[in-house]
């Protein structure tokens, strides 16, 4: 990857890993922009769907904004059960929040959490690619420690996220989310944490002497 060019990172992650500040902590070090909120809001700008909804969903679930599966198979659910009629369908959903990426990258390098961005941008020439797990054990004591709760229930947070993520890759780009072909790096960040992790990515972003 060239930063002296425009460029995307694509961070794909398990659910407990800290992808997320992950992520933030790149976008920050480089000095780019994070996509996280804002195509959320470009998304549901495309398809009607108002401030008020959202703050309606987020206070069910304060965790939505991190993850767009939850918020797509919410919305999905909502409309189904009241009986709408969909005049989009899934994929053309996916497909607007992808033209949103893609409209932000070619105008700017960027640093994308989630969205199957590994796929999205597969054949962009100056994209790094990177996957971010740990083991179980890992996951549930940080979920626990983060939100106050039982290791039994950080264990459920991380089954119910982790096959959302799943069968939302699988539905959009017929790939397994985990398989380490789809990516330039895939990093076990157990004896990293979130600061030695950026620090260890921002080493492999320095270009070769």
């Amino acid at each position: 990857m060239n930063k002296e060019e425009k460029f995307v990172i694509t961070i794909s992650r398990q659910f407990g890993t800290g992808g997320h500040e992950i992520g933030a902590g790149l976008a920050q070090r480089l000095g780019v922009k994070l996509l996280d909120k804002q195509i959320l809001n470009e998304v549901a700008s495309k398809f009607g769907m108002v401030e008020e909804a959202m703050e309606r969903i987020e206070a069910r679930n304060p965790l939505w904004r991190d993850d767009f599966t939850q918020f797509y198979r919410q919305y999905m659910a909502g409309a189904e059960y009241n009986g709408m009629e969909h005049d989009q369908t899934s994929h053309q959903l996916f497909e607007a929040q992808a033209a949103a990426i893609r409209k932000i990258a070619a105008e700017e390098s960027c640093v994308i959490v989630g969205r199957c961005g590994f796929y999205i941008f597969r054949d962009h020439p100056n994209a790094m690619k990177i996957f971010i797990h740990a083991d179980d054990d890992c996951r549930k004591q940080r979920i626990a420690r983060r939100y106050d709760m039982s290791e039994s229930d950080a264990a459920a947070m991380i089954v119910d996220n982790d096959y959302s993520r799943e069968l939302y890759t699988k539905t959009f780009t017929g790939l397994d989310w985990t398989d380490a072909r789809n990516y330039d790096i895939s990093l076990n960040v157990r004896r990293f944490g979130v600061n030695g992790a950026v620090d260890f990515l921002m080493n492999c972003f320095s270009p070769l002497e």
